[in-house]
């Protein structure tokens, strides 16, 4: 079986040197988590020891992306360079290795406009098949009308959202992370809490402010099976009730316009959570690569508690090949490779 992982993370020297050297109270803390283990040169490669690490797994196409926080925490002018740059670098990893990997765009969200130009830069090139976002740029919601034409952008090109988990503001951390020894801290802040909350509070946020009634075919993914929402949606649903404006109900956007991605929680009673909530056209299989690394016996396993064959290839390859638009062709198949190869050199 074909299996397809998206959300599999990388990132660039510049980019990480960049987030490193910003001031301490602006410094996404967060970044010190890449640190551990063969993580650095982990998310540094995206070339041979990836392939190999994709082989021992069973995945046989991956869509990168670049690492948490990406570029959303620098300076414009910054952020526009090392897009660019990462963008471009994406760009020739996928043609050297066409029927492997795929990449997600990384935009300057610091500035709306350059990342309307960004993208649409880029929107020619078969390598690049969605985005890759965050909540917030700084103090600015993914959901404020700044970002309105990027998203009908994006939504005009056929690119799905991911909205990636990121760190609270320091504002909300210091009201509600920190009184513990900084490590506990730092954890409840991203992993152990608050990176769901954010990562889920960006998707409501874009409900409420009727963003899929404007760009009805603007997709976004939420990893971790939903950010929390989907625990919660029952509840979340009230909101219906108070905001009036809206085309329908809240829990119907998640039928139409949201997927839900396993971010490598494998776990089969998530699956089945999921389930309730939503179809299973709308689950995707991600490995969160490097910080989670799959291995062929954990996917199979995983998706053989789906019942029906093609629920299982639906997770395992489908859903990701319908939404990012990929080529059915096998792994391996000339015909793929000459026809990214023409597109590139077009």
């Amino acid at each position: 079986m074909r299996v397809i992982a998206i959300e599999e993370h990388w990132t660039t020297p510049g980019i990480d040197a960049a987030l490193r050297a910003q001031p301490m109270r602006s410094r996404d803390e967060s970044v010190a988590l890449n640190d551990r283990g063969d993580l650095p040169a982990r998310l540094l490669d995206i070339g041979e020891q990836r392939i190999e690490a994709m082989d021992s797994a069973g995945i046989d196409l991956q869509i990168l992306s670049i690492a948490p926080p990406g570029t959303h925490g620098l300076p414009a002018r910054e952020a526009v360079a090392l897009s660019r740059e990462a963008n471009d670098r994406a760009s020739e990893a996928v043609g050297r290795h066409p029927t492997r990997l795929r990449v997600m765009t990384t935009l300057p969200m610091s500035d709306p406009a350059a990342a309307v130009t960004e993208l649409q830069r880029i929107a020619n090139s078969p390598a690049h098949v969605g985005i890759m976002s965050y909540g917030r740029s700084g103090d600015r919601p993914l959901d404020d009308p700044a970002y309105d034409e990027l998203l009908a952008t994006a939504a005009g090109l056929g690119r799905p959202v991911f909205i990636h988990p990121q760190i609270p503001s320091n504002a909300v951390r210091d009201a509600s992370y920190r009184g513990f020894d900084p490590t506990v801290e730092l954890a409840l802040a991203t992993f152990g809490w608050g990176w769901h909350i954010e990562a889920g509070l960006a998707a409501l946020r874009l409900i409420l402010r009727g963003t899929f009634d404007r760009h009805p075919d603007l997709q976004i993914v939420l990893g971790h099976w939903g950010e929390m929402l989907l625990f919660a949606l029952d509840r979340v649903d009230s909101l219906s009730n108070v905001a009036t404006g809206l085309d329908r109900r809240v829990a119907e956007y998640f039928r139409t316009n949201i997927h839900i991605a396993t971010s490598g929680m494998l776990t089969p009673r998530l699956l089945r959570h999921a389930l309730d909530f939503t179809s299973v056209d709308r689950i995707l299989l991600s490995g969160d690569y490097p910080f989670h690394q799959l291995d062929a016996a954990a996917v199979a396993d995983f998706l053989g508690t789906l019942p029906d064959r093609e629920d299982r290839h639906k997770v395992a390859y489908a859903n990701a090949q319908a939404l990012y638009r990929l080529e059915p062709s096998p792994p391996g198949s000339d015909d793929e490779t000459a026809r990214l190869l023409e597109l590139e050199q077009s």
